[in-house]
């Protein structure tokens, strides 16, 4: 056999540099047959069968194989695990086996279901082996839930007929009375161009609404029936295959492995633990309140592992335990303290470091949390292993972690293992009470109205902000005034949520009795329930009934901060995951972007079992969806080949630009390549199709991770491109969170009749640090519009007409009017977006314009006040961006003209006021994301940006004081954002 290989680029791709498109391959044979041959990286795995078998022919013990249809081969893949290769359709270089080494194996019946079990596994990215394998009972009562509901679903789905089908899976519903206004906005003419084409078949586009928003003619493809029909008979034949041939008596699970009682003991996984003291600090939270004080273990010191036989008590009743109470653990070492030193070698340590006793210093080595009830609602009793964590996150009080997952570390071979018991309460399983006890207790308790005397006090707690800590004596006076509060203030919920007595069983019940009669919140405000400070199960399912009320358009809005959401829910069966699901199976756009949320992070082992777990649940209920997804997913994994293709020649090979650019076309050109890349579904957009590659025209950039630009054809529009960035490499989600806001901004000016032409362009995070980027057409950067208006690279950045002659060659006479317009608009927009979230990094490459006058940003590595500094110094001294060449545009070119630049301010100054009355939302949306690991927002420190941009607090006089303070400052101070664009252009002459 081979050696291994270093670079797996060598094997799959590397036929784009040398031409060769064959690759060695060791097969091995149930007969006990070795055979190495040569196979084209692009054959299908049914055609290297078929060549194998040809091949076999010739060597002993042939005619033991039998028929070739009942093998298959089996491979280890580059996750390092055996993966059956089922689906004979998809092509080697996709399958991308660790080793060129693929082994014949028996069939075994039930294929249809094998069949789509492989194609599961491949699109979510981890083979359901790996499911079937976990001796957690949770998760094979969840996937037999699920299983059993899909196949009702695909059941009635059959029964539909093709005009219910068509409505089920595409609808769009347009909203009423939306289009009248627009309508007359243009004149009330609309053009629709429509293709009579009836080979061409396509989903029906309803996106008219949009296109009017944004001053864009709609486009209509006309299909005929037919064609509709054969796409619903081709799904409903699909459904069929899959469940008529169910395996009708599928095997017993195997019972789960006997684990042995143990001692309680801690088997070190870090150097730093060996032969020096260690405790173990435990506590009880209910989100992130702390239920009783924390427990402490005694010290323990040994080489191999540590034993503290100690029970931990808690100053808790058991009846007093919240449901949803988890148990969080972090483990120190105790070293002896050293002097600071200059080198900052062991900053991390130096960071985390916690001093109880002269000459002593406390070091976290790991954290790890569980939940106090399981699943079915249980007391935990017994033995439990738990494989901890090793990174903390910033600014943890006493190092422990509540919001952190209560899924255990499932590297266990280098994970620290902290061995617990849980204490036997009686012979039966103590079970928290069902839902009809609880109310039944709150009866039996009185009490919570108060008089008017407090309403005003009442008042003024319930209109602060979400960050604003609550005291005790306003918690009590919230409670005692409960009713009031469901009367009079029922969208702050979450303010008495904050005053419940999470360790007072009396307080739970009477609060869940209470939510029984609450009001119905608006799904904006019943977001913030969602946040990990209100964990309680009723709760959650009050969250979730409020936002059964969202328009599909809506849920997409918020889909990013649900999908996170789900990172901190304890248990997989819950409210909100039914919920998605359910959304998702009855609208293939929003079933569409929660498969790709959720399969971009399935490389986080804290989240891979939860999210594989709903992919696979969403796909099993959507069978037809899977084989559009599924290309999408093989043709990224091309377009990743690709990237890595150059990457390999730029640092490997050193290989010519020119060459490289010539071997990435080649590579474009294959067969395989061609097939995969060609008429699919835009992952940014499911409503474009995308027809096939236009390779001349793509191109790499050339940026550190040398993105792809790469030009599509427009399946419906001929002559139209589609033009989308593929990046691998860098991490995307900050940008997705970025462009929600923008997005939602631009939604809640439109609703206030103020509309600032805002350029939301398609984002969308595909997997580990890769994703796709929208091109905006007919843009061009600042930089180079400055640059191609100057001969010197240091004085473009100071030529101030250079912007508006730019629009002036682009547009004429009354299309010119327009264009400032729109530029004006689109810049007060973007000034008060970006002072709001904090936007740095707004060098004159990070800010382009529209042909059509649109001024929109980019790129937006830097939020909540990140500004990027050199050697101590910030580099952005202004609040935002708004120099002299932007004014120049606005007021046409004519220093007098001070009516546009006033009407220009009024923009700004009432689009800030818009979005200060949304400010809780912002904040809220934002909350919701602490647990995604993004690396500028990480704590709630982090959101206090949000409140003190948009003066949270103050009246709308004192806020707009400010802002006009900071408008002020930022044109007063525009001189050195000019001076930073010239040293950009200078240090980024092409």
């Amino acid at each position: 056999m081979p050696p291994a290989k270093t670079d797996q680029l060598d094997l799959w791709a590397e036929s784009g540099l040398d031409g060769d498109d064959q690759v060695m391959v060791d097969f091995l044979l149930p007969t006990g047959i070795y055979i190495q041959m040569e196979v084209p990286r692009e054959s299908t795995i049914q055609h290297i069968k078929l060549l194998l078998w040809k091949e076999a022919q010739t060597y002993p013990l042939f005619s033991l194989l039998g028929e070739m249809e009942g093998h298959m081969f089996e491979c280890v893949n580059q996750a390092a695990v055996h993966e059956e290769l089922e689906d004979g359709t998809r092509r080697l270089c996709d399958v991308r086996p660790f080793l060129p080494v693929l082994k014949l194996i028996t069939r075994n019946c039930g294929r249809a279901e094998r069949i789509l079990d492989s194609k599961i596994g491949v699109l979510i990215g981890k083979g359901l082996h790996e499911l079937d394998a976990l001796q957690d009972q949770e998760v094979k009562d969840f996937r037999s839930k699920m299983k059993q509901i899909s196949e009702e679903k695909m059941q009635r789905m059959q029964l539909m007929s093709w005009g219910e089908w068509l409505r089920s899976c595409y609808s769009m519903p347009l909203e009423a009375g939306s289009l009248e206004n627009l309508i007359d906005k243009h004149e009330g003419i609309i053009k629709i161009t429509m293709h009579y084409d009836q080979s061409q078949v396509s989903s029906v586009n309803l996106y008219i609404r949009d296109c009017l928003l944004t001053n864009e003619s709609p486009h209509l493809t006309l299909v005929h029936c037919d064609g509709v029909k054969a796409m619903f008979e081709k799904e409903i034949s699909t459904i069929g295959s899959v469940l008529a041939r169910k395996t009708s008596n599928p095997p017993l699970p195997l019972p789960p492995k006997k684990r042995l009682p143990t001692a309680s003991t801690l088997f070190p996984a870090l150097q730093l633990m060996q032969g020096v003291l260690s405790f173990v600090r435990a506590g009880l939270f209910h989100g992130t309140e702390l239920l009783c004080k924390t427990a402490v273990s005694s010290e323990s010191s040994s080489r191999s592992e540590h034993v503290w036989n100690k029970t931990l008590e808690f100053d808790i009743a058991v009846c007093d335990l919240p449901r949803m109470a988890r148990l969080c653990f972090a483990i120190y070492a105790v070293m002896d303290k050293v002097k600071k030193q200059r080198s900052t070698k062991n900053t991390h340590l130096n960071k985390y470091q916690t001093i109880r006793k002269a000459g002593k210093v406390h070091y976290p080595i790991a954290w790890v949390n569980t939940m106090v009830f399981d699943y079915r609602g249980q007391l935990k009793t017994g033995d439990i292993i738990l494989h901890c964590w090793t990174s903390f996150p910033d600014e943890l009080e006493e190092m422990l972690n509540p919001i952190g997952t209560i899924q255990t570390n499932p590297y266990t071979e280098n994970a620290t293992e902290l061995h617990i018991s849980f204490p036997e309460y009686s012979t039966q399983p103590v079970v928290f009470p069902a839902f009809d006890k609880i109310l039944e207790k709150a009866a039996e308790i009185a009490g919570g109205r108060g008089g008017k005397k407090f309403y005003i006090e009442l008042k003024e707690i319930m209109e602060r902000d979400p960050l604003s800590q609550l005291c005790e004596n306003e918690k009590d006076l919230i409670w005692t005034l409960r009713y009031d509060c469901r009367e009079n203030f029922p969208q702050s919920l979450p303010k008495l949520l904050l005053s419940v007595k999470w360790s007072k069983h009396e307080d739970m019940t009477q609060l869940q009795a209470l939510l029984q009669i609450w009001p119905k919140l608006s799904p904006r405000d019943a977001l913030e329930l969602l946040d990990f400070n209100y964990p309680d199960q009723y709760v959650r399912e009050f969250a979730v009934y409020c936002l059964r009320d969202m328009s599909d358009d809506e849920l997409l809005q918020y889909l990013l901060q649900l999908v996170q959401v789900l990172r901190y829910e304890p248990y997989y069966d819950c409210a909100l995951s039914r919920f998605l699901l359910e959304r998702a199976q009855s609208s293939r756009k929003i079933g569409h972007f929660l498969f790709w949320h959720l399969r971009s992070e399935m490389f986080m082992p804290a989240v891979s079992v939860h999210f594989a777990l709903i992919l696979e649940a969403y796909c099993r209920g959507c069978i037809p969806h899977i084989e559009v997804l599924k290309k999408q997913v093989e043709a990224l994994s091309k377009l990743k080949a690709v990237n890595e293709l150059i990457k390999f020649g730029t640092i490997k090979t050193k290989t010519k630009q020119a060459h490289l650019k010539e071997a990435m076309m080649t590579c474009l050109r294959q067969t395989g390549f061609i097939e995969t890349l060609s008429d699919l579904h835009s992952p940014l957009n499911p409503n474009i199709l995308l027809a096939g590659i236009n390779v001349e025209r793509c191109k790499y950039m050339n940026s550190k991770m040398k993105p792809l630009w790469i030009v599509y054809n427009n399946k419906l529009l001929e002559g139209d491109t589609v033009d989308i960035i593929f990046k691998n490499g860098d991490d995307l989600r900050q940008d997705m969170l970025t462009l929600q806001i923008l997005r939602l901004m631009d939604l809640l000016w439109k609703e206030a009749k103020l509309d600032l032409r805002i350029v939301p362009y398609g984002c969308l995070a595909t997997g580990d640090h890769s994703g796709l980027i929208e091109v905006v057409s007919s843009a061009d950067t600042i930089a180079n519009i400055q640059k191609t208006s100057s001969n010197m690279a240091a004085a473009a950045a100071f030529n101030k007409d250079a912007l508006l002659n730019w629009l002036k060659d682009k547009n004429s006479g009354d299309a010119l009017d327009k264009a400032i317009e729109e530029f004006t608009l689109s810049c007060a927009g973007y000034c008060v977006a970006t002072y709001v979230l904090g936007i740095g990094d707004r060098h004159s490459d990070n800010i382009m314009v529209r042909s059509t006058g649109q001024l929109f940003h980019i790129d937006f590595g830097h939020i909540l006040g990140n500004f990027k500094s050199k050697f101590g110094i910030k580099r952005e001294r202004v609040p935002f961006i708004l120099t002299h060449d932007f004014i120049h545009v606005i007021q046409q070119g004519k220093t007098s003209n001070t009516e546009k630049f006033g009407n220009f301010r009024q923009y700004c100054e009432e689009a800030y006021l818009i979005l200060r009355k949304n400010g809780n939302l912002f904040i809220t949306l934002f909350a919701l994301m602490l647990t995604a690991g993004l690396p500028e927002l990480t704590s709630v420190k982090d959101i206090q940006y949000l409140k003190d941009s948009l003066a949270l607090g103050k009246t709308d006089e004192e806020a707009l004081k400010q802002f006009r303070q900071k408008f002020d400052e930022a044109l007063r101070e525009s001189w050195t954002t000019k001076v930073n664009w010239m040293a950009h252009i200078v240090a980024h002459p092409s």
